[in-house]
């Protein structure tokens, strides 16, 4: 029952895979809190892409299990 509240936030955004947990109290407040808070900082692939120098069909191919094409 606690994590409901994220699960049905990110079903709502088309979001399938969602997975939360928490660390501290499951108060009801600081869940939404912590829902929020990380909406909030949500990357894109193209933003974590060019914090790591990397392209962006490397972060996709890692984050689905694929080998990333080798780029000459």
């Amino acid at each position: 029952m606690k994590f409901q509240f994220c699960s049905g936030c990110g079903e709502a955004l088309g979001v399938g895979d969602v997975v939360s947990k928490s660390l501290g109290t499951s108060n009801p407040y600081n869940m939404v809190r912590a829902t929020f808070d990380a909406l909030k900082n949500q990357q894109s692939p193209r933003m974590v892409a060019n914090r790591r120098g990397r392209s962006v069909s490397e972060i996709l191919a890692k984050r689905e299990g694929a080998p990333a094409e080798a780029s000459a």
